[in-house]
């Protein structure tokens, strides 16, 4: 005799068909530990019967969890719970945006070793200037220019990363309290600063290139009486999470509309890997009204500390204030190391590599996730999977039973209530086997509806 099942069969609430309601109801009792590994699920025409709904839901339902390795079927037994059994070994990590590992021992080792013969003491024993020492910001001047940034030494604030010159952008820009305009889906770090320090956020629609004129037009219209400082932060360039770029005609739109509502941007660069002529950045366009976030951890090495804030020419002594008040010196061994790369062309070869690992990286996603709503760039560590807001934290819950961890399709939503999402895939900390291991284990999780389209090919959706 079979024994009887424990789940207490039911549909969750909400949007979705009645297959989706079913495939999170399971899912959700199963990641909360309702259902642990070994429990028999009903009967498929019992469960039908049960919830009123056809066998043919329940089949669909029960397939996609096996997908996702939350369930297993025997035959001639029924299904069954495996969750545990899937969670075997360290996770495999999707959901850092980092850079994989292109700095060798000996590299460093000898970058350190001529650092120490030349190094002065007094970078270490003194405190440096608020903006940063002169020869680093004229060094990194240099380099922003090689990657098509216009970067003029006196007009660079140094940072210790390029999340704290955000901070010191946003702060400047809005006080501690003010609006910041943004696209629907955002940097998570971004969202994040800006509710540790009070910023409501406001979202904007996207399409195939980013942010959406008319939308952002829209936004700031409605915003107009607001007695909030406003500003707008944008990446125009390889976005995150989403990949999106402008082309040249929408940099101009956006900058346009800025200007005409007198609201500053705070521009974030820091996934640039190379310099495109015909998409220059919105800070060479209107240096006047941009501010430009830069970092050479995203685009050198993920433990290379060091940002850099581009500001206006007459906003250069409001941030030099701020940063007596609040420190955010970099590192001098970083700026050493930084300083010493640059100069003897490293810094170069090491963007080269990456770009060709990103290449590379994101081919392997695109054989393995063949099939799969995949949104990418040849430049870019991540790719993006738009779809609902709960089957994104359906897929995050499943894929972590499987032993994979990808960014949470909440931390990068500007509008909590958006109904709209996506998942992050990260693909520059997996290294090797771990990489392909990954991505095949998320392969099965979904399958495309038919004919479904995206917020972002659909020309925007729910734009809060």
């Amino acid at each position: 005799m079979r024994l009887k099942s424990p789940w207490s069969p039911h549909l969750t609430d909400g949007p979705g068909t009645t297959s989706d309601r079913l495939i999170t109801a399971i899912s959700d009792d199963i990641l909360a530990g309702r259902l642990v590994d070994g429990d028999r699920m009903p009967a498929h025409r019992d469960l039908g019967w049960t919830l009123q709904i056809g066998v043919g839901t329940v089949t669909k339902a029960y397939a996609a969890l096996e997908r996702r390795g939350l369930l297993r079927s025997i035959k001639g037994r029924g299904t069954f719970v495996s969750a545990v059994e899937s969670r075997k070994g360290p996770m495999i990590d999707f959901s850092g945006n980092v850079l994989p590992h292109m700095i060798s021992d000996r590299l460093l080792s000898r970058s350190l070793s001529i650092i120490a013969r030349r190094i002065d003491s007094d970078r270490v024993n003194l405190r440096p200037p608020p903006t940063g020492h002169d020869a680093h910001r004229r060094l990194l001047a240099h380099w922003l220019e090689s990657i098509g940034v216009p970067a003029r030494p006196d007009d660079m604030v140094l940072t210790g990363s390029g999340q704290q010159a955000l901070w010191l952008g946003f702060d400047m820009l809005c006080g501690g309290r003010g609006l910041i305009i943004t696209e629907r889906f955002s940097y998570s770090g971004a969202i994040s600063l800006a509710r540790h320090r009070g910023h409501p956020l406001r979202a904007v629609a996207m399409d195939a290139e980013g942010m959406c004129p008319a939308d952002l037009d829209r936004v700031l219209h409605a915003e107009r009486d607001n007695p909030k400082q406003r500003l707008v932060y944008v990446t125009p360039d390889t976005h995150n999470p989403t990949t999106r770029t402008m082309g040249l005609a929408r940099r101009h739109e956006i900058i346009r509309i800025c200007r005409a509502h007198r609201v500053p941007i705070v521009e974030d660069g820091v996934y640039s890997l190379g310099s495109d002529p015909s998409r220059p950045p919105l800070v060479s366009l209107a240096p006047e009204i941009v501010l430009h976030v830069s970092s050479l951890s995203k685009s050198l090495s993920a433990g290379l500390r060091l940002g850099v804030l581009l500001v206006p020419p007459d906003r250069v002594a409001a941030a030099t204030a701020t940063l007596v008040a609040l420190p955010l010196t970099a590192s001098p061994v970083d700026s050493a190391l930084i300083e010493q790369w640059l100069l003897n062309g490293v810094a170069e070869e090491l963007r080269a590599a990456l770009r060709l690992e990103a290449a590379r990286r994101g081919a392997i996603a695109r054989t393995i996730l063949d099939g799969h709503q995949l949104i990418g760039a040849d430049s870019a560590f991540h790719l993006w999977l738009p779809m609902p807001a709960h089957e994104a934290m359906a897929f995050a819950s499943a894929a972590q039973s499987l032993g994979v961890e990808v960014t949470s399709p909440q931390t990068i939503m500007t509008d909590e209530a958006d109904t709209e999402s996506g998942i992050r895939l990260c693909l520059g900390a997996p290294a090797g086997d771990d990489l392909t291991r990954g991505l095949s284990l998320l392969a099965g999780l979904r399958s495309e509806r038919p004919g479904r389209k995206s917020a972002l090919t659909s020309g925007g959706g729910r734009s809060a």
